[in-house]
């Protein structure tokens, strides 16, 4: 008998696997930048918010994230997405009606069959005032803005005046929806108002709001920086190349912090 010590097996050496190529490093980021992009482009989209129309819910300089899946037309393959119709109070992002370009952020205050009238500034739901805690009312105060207007609060009860603006294609239809002092809802169609009654150029001026223009619905904010209310009518290339300039040294101390991931309620 040997008097060597027994050998332990050892597994057969695999060979090593090959670095990844070049082509194969290049197409795994296209996979990852294409999902990144289907995901921002049709599940999840940023959006600016420019102007006083939602304060109450949002300020200017509000960066929010929008899904656009909940609201968006039923596919009936992708049954499982949790797909639902807009409910009253919705925060909505939609395409303005006649300005395909542009996106707008309102909250429906009316779906199809419903009657609404503003009396004084307050809404008024199937004969039921609404209690709406975030929305601006008319005051007395030092800004103009917030004094009564009869055809902003005591809407549809007036024409509008020749200084009111109001598209020619509401002023027209407008009437037509009109029933016993209630403006009625089409089958199709949403009725929406910013939070900020006194200064928002909303239903009140254009009209309804298309359901097939709904883009989504913001969930939260994920930053939020202090932005002059003017700040939107500077469109030229030496402001906007001033404004990065300035948010980029004051990024810090002009964020708003606290409303990091707020929820848009």
């Amino acid at each position: 008998m040997s008097d060597e010590p027994a050998s332990i097996d050892e597994a057969p050496a695999t060979p090593s696997s090959e670095s990844e190529t070049l082509l194969e490093s290049l197409a795994s980021i296209c996979g990852v930048l294409i999902i990144g992009l289907f995901v921002m482009t049709f599940v999840f989209q940023n959006f600016e918010i420019p102007s006083a129309s939602m304060v109450g819910t949002l300020l200017i300089g509000d960066h929010v994230v929008v899904d656009r899946v909940t609201l968006a037309p039923p596919t009936p393959w992708a049954f499982f997405m949790g797909y639902r119709d807009v409910h009253r109070g919705d925060v909505i992002v939609f395409l303005k009606p006649g300005e395909p370009d542009l996106y707008l952020v309102k909250r429906a205050i009316a779906i199809p069959g419903d009657r609404i009238h503003l009396h004084k500034g307050i809404v008024y739901l199937n004969g039921v005032a609404q209690n709406e805690s975030q929305a601006g009312k008319p005051a007395d105060d030092d800004n103009p803005q917030h004094a009564f207007n009869a055809y902003r609060d005591n809407f549809p009860s007036t024409k509008p005046g020749p200084y009111e603006e109001v598209t020619e294609q509401w002023a027209a239809e407008l009437p037509r929806n009109v029933q016993d002092g209630d403006l009625l809802v089409p089958p199709g169609k949403i009725f929406a108002l910013g939070d900020n009654r006194t200064e928002s150029l909303d239903g009140r001026y254009w009209g309804f709001v298309p359901r097939e223009n709904i883009v989504g619905r913001p969930l939260f904010v994920y930053w939020s920086f202090q932005t002059p209310a003017d700040q939107i009518d500077k469109q030229s290339a030496g402001d906007r190349i001033s404004f990065i300039g300035h948010v980029l040294f004051h990024m810090f101390d002009q964020t708003r912090w606290n409303r990091t991931l707020h929820r848009i309620l």
